[in-house]
């Protein structure tokens, strides 16, 4: 019986480890995708730059709209590693934030689609204000007595 509940609590602890192994490898592969993609970004921007010069600033800011976010996925991807394993929030608010500048640059035919999308980027800015007022620490630590 002691064997069969030694063998389960192996195998209940390896199952995270292969998963978060797995996880990672398969970011680190995105990542250099990611960066892929974050050069041919590079090469279109200039190639807009040269050909076409600076007459239609739509599609201009909409590819450094799309640089940046090609630009946070990576940033994030890199802060994953950095911060033992944990996506920071903050970095999908800015992902969802640039996202909806992008849309509202590129598609601002409707009104009404653009007074939604600028309500959402308004509700993302609050939200990113009251995570920042929020402690850090968990519940329960003397979070105001600390510098």
């Amino acid at each position: 019986m002691d064997k069969i509940k030694k063998d389960f609590t192996f195998i209940m602890h390896l199952i995270p480890k292969v998963l978060q192994t797995l996880l990672n490898i398969s970011l680190v592969f995105l990542a250099i995708i990611l960066s892929l993609l974050l050069i041919k970004e590079l090469i279109i921007f200039s190639q807009i730059l040269i050909e076409k010069g600076s007459d239609d600033y739509k599609l201009f800011l909409a590819n450094i709209l799309i640089f940046f976010l090609y630009f946070e996925f990576i940033t994030m991807i890199v802060k994953y590693f950095k911060e033992e394993y944990h996506f920071p929030i903050r970095y999908f608010i800015y992902i969802g934030i640039t996202a909806l500048v992008r849309i509202i640059i590129v598609d601002h035919d409707l009104p009404v689609n653009t007074l939604l999308y600028s309500l959402a980027i308004l509700v993302l800015i609050v939200g990113y204000f009251v995570m920042n007022l929020t402690p850090r620490e968990r519940p329960g630590s003397n979070w105001f007595f600390k510098k």
